[in-house]
C-alpha cells in the first residue's frame, strides 16, 4: 500500500476494497440468519411455534455469539477500511483475521449444533463444565476454542491498525490527539476524527480481547484438567470486562464510517477540535471503568467497584451525545444540499439508535432499579437497541455505501420501503421488550407464561418486518457489488 493513502479523497476506495466488500457480504448473510433465530425465539415465546427448551437455548446461543461476533467484524471492517485511507497497512493481516473470524465459526457453530452447547453466549464460568447432561465437555471446549480463535484474528488486526496508527501520528499521544485535547497543539495538526477512533477503539478492545483470552484459556483447562479451580466472581469480572469491551468497541469501530460519510454528504470535512480529542478521551476511559454495572446483583463484589460503575454509567452517555450525536446534528443543520440516500439515512440512524439506547441502559445501570429489573426483558431492550438501530444500521448503512456507484442520489421506492420497514420493525421490536421489562416479564427462559404471549406475539410481528428489510438490504448489496464504487 502507498505510504501516501492518508491523501486519498473521501469517497475513493482504498486498496483491500474486494476484501472488505466479501467480508461485508458474509456478515449481512450473517445478520439475517441471526435475525431468523431471534424471531424463531420470539414466535416460541409467544406459544406460535413448539420449540423444544434444549433447541431454544441452542439457538439462543448461536443468536448471541453470532450477533456479538458479527457486530464486531463489521465494526472492525468498517475502522480497517477507513484506517486504510490514513495510513499503509498489510493485506494480509485483515485476510489472516477473516480466516481466523471464519475458523472460529466453524467451531461455536459445530458445539452447538453437532455438540449440543446451549450455555449462552457469555460462557459465565463454571457453567461450561456443568451441562446436567446436555452436553459434552468437548462441547463446551470447542466452543470456548472458537473464542479463542477469533479474538487472535482480532488481536492481530488491532495491532496492525495500532501499529500504524503510532508510527504515523508520533505515539499513542498523538494518535489520541492529546496534544491538542491537553496542551498546546493545533487543531489541524491533529489526527482525523477517524484516526482517533481508530486509536481509542484498539486501546480498548485490545485490552478486553486479552482479558477475555485469559478467562477463556483457564476455563478449557478446567474443563480438561477439573482439579484446576477459576475464582468464579474473578472469573464473571473477567467476562463481563471482555464482553461489555467487545460489543462497546464494535459500535465505536462502526462509527467511524458517520466520520467519513457523513461529510461527503454535508460538504464540510468533520474535523478534530478540542472538545472531541478531550471526549474521546473521556470514552476511552469509561468503556474500561463502566463494566462492573453488569455485576450490581454480585453481592461479594467492592461496594467501591459497583458505585464506580453506577457512576461512570452516568456519566458514559456524555461523551457520545458530545462526540457524535451533537456534531452530527450540527453538520445536518449546517448542510445546504444534504443528499439523503441509504447510506447517510441509515448511518443517521446508527448514531439515533445508538444515543436512544444509552437510555435504557443509564436506567438499569442504577442499583435501585437494577435490582428489580436486570433479569427481566429490559436489558435485551436496551442492547438490541444499540444494535439493531445503532450498530447494524450503521453496518448496513456502510454495506450500502460500498456499493452506491459514483455518486450519491436519491433512495428509490424499494430502498425507501426497506429503510421505513427496517425503522418500523426495529423501533417496535425494542420497544415490545422494554414495556415487557418494565412488566417484569423475564428474560432467557424458553417457556413462557400464557399472560405473556400477547407482548411475544406483537414482537414477532415487528421482527418479521426487521428480517425482510435486512434481506431486502443484503440482495440489494449482492445486485450492486459489481458496480465500480468511485
Amino acid at each position: 500500500m502507498d505510504a501516501t493513502l492518508s491523501d486519498t479523497p473521501a469517497g475513493a476506495a482504498t486498496p483491500q476494497t474486494g476484501a472488505v466488500k466479501l467480508t461485508m457480504l458474509l456478515a449481512g448473510v450473517v445478520l439475517v440468519l441471526m435475525m431468523i433465530f431471534g424471531l424463531t425465539m420470539r414466535l416460541a415465546q409467544g406459544g406460535l411455534i413448539d420449540l423444544p427448551p434444549e433447541l431454544f437455548y441452542q439457538i439462543l446461543t448461536a443468536h448471541g455469539a453470532g450477533m456479538v461476533g458479527t457486530a464486531g467484524l463489521t465494526g472492525a471492517t468498517i475502522m480497517w477500511y477507513f484506517a486504510g485511507r490514513h495510513v499503509p497497512l498489510m493485506a494480509g493481516v485483515f485476510w489472516a483475521f477473516l480466516g481466523l473470524f471464519l475458523l472460529g465459526v466453524v467451531f461455536i457453530l459445530a458445539a452447538i449444533f453437532l455438540g449440543g452447547y446451549a450455555g449462552a453466549w457469555t460462557f459465565l464460568y463454571p457453567l461450561p463444565a456443568i451441562s446436567g447432561g446436555l452436553w459434552r465437555p468437548w462441547a463446551a471446549v470447542l466452543f470456548l476454542l472458537g473464542y479463542t480463535v477469533i479474538g487472535v484474528g482480532f488481536l492481530l488486526l488491532h495491532l496492525e491498525v495500532g501499529r500504524k496508527l503510532i508510527g504515523t501520528w508520533g505515539g499513542i499521544s498523538g494518535a489520541l490527539a492529546w496534544p491538542v485535547a491537553f496542551g498546546a497543539g493545533r487543531p489541524e495538526d491533529a489526527p482525523p476524527p477517524s484516526v482517533i477512533a481508530a486509536m481509542a477503539s484498539t486501546i480498548f478492545n485490545t485490552l478486553g480481547i486479552v482479558v477475555g483470552a485469559a478467562v477463556l484459556v483457564a476455563s478449557i483447562v478446567n474443563l480438561l484438567f477439573p482439579g484446576f479451580a477459576v475464582d468464579a466472581l474473578l472469573a464473571k469480572n473477567m467476562i463481563y470486562f471482555f464482553g461489555h469491551v467487545f460489543i462497546n468497541a464494535s459500535i465505536y469501530m462502526a462509527v467511524i464510517a458517520v466520520y467519513e460519510i457523513v461529510p461527503e454528504h454535508t460538504g464540510k470535512p468533520w474535523k478534530t477540535s478540542r472538545l472531541f480529542a478531550i471526549a474521546w478521551t473521556a470514552v476511552l476511559l469509561f468503556v474500561l471503568a463502566v463494566y462492573p454495572h453488569h455485576l450490581l446483583q454480585d453481592v461479594n463484589m467492592p461496594a467501591w467497584m459497583l458505585a464506580m460503575g453506577q457512576i461512570v454509567s452516568y456519566l458514559s452517555g456524555i461523551p457520545l451525545i458530545a462526540v457524535t450525536a451533537f456534531s452530527l446534528l450540527v453538520y445536518l443543520r449546517g448542510a445546504k444540499a444534504m443528499r439523503w440516500d441509504l447510506p447517510v439515512s441509515l448511518l443517521v440512524l446508527g448514531v439515533a439508535g445508538w444515543s436512544a439506547g444509552s437510555v435504557p441502559a443509564i436506567i438499569d445501570a442504577m442499583l435501585m432499579v437494577n435490582k428489580v429489573m436486570h433479569n427481566t426483558q429490559w436489558v435485551p431492550g436496551h442492547f438490541h437497541t444499540y444494535l439493531i438501530l445503532g450498530e447494524v444500521a450503521m453496518a448496513f448503512g456502510f454495506m450500502a455505501w460500498l456499493v452506491r456507484g459514483r455518486e450519491a442520489g436519491a433512495m428509490d421506492g424499494l430502498d425507501r420501503a426497506a429503510f421505513a420497514t427496517y425503522l418500523l420493525g426495529g423501533t417496535g421490536f425494542v420497544l415490545l421488550f422494554l414495556i415487557s421489562g418494565a412488566m417484569s416479564v423475564p428474560r432467557r427462559w424458553a417457556v413462557h407464561l400464557p399472560e405473556w404471549h400477547l407482548q411475544a406475539q406483537i414482537a414477532s410481528a415487528f421482527a418479521a418486518l426487521v428480517v425482510l428489510a435486512a434481506a431486502i438490504f443484503v440482495l440489494r448489496y449482492l445486485a450492486r457489488l459489481g458496480r465500480d464504487p468511485g
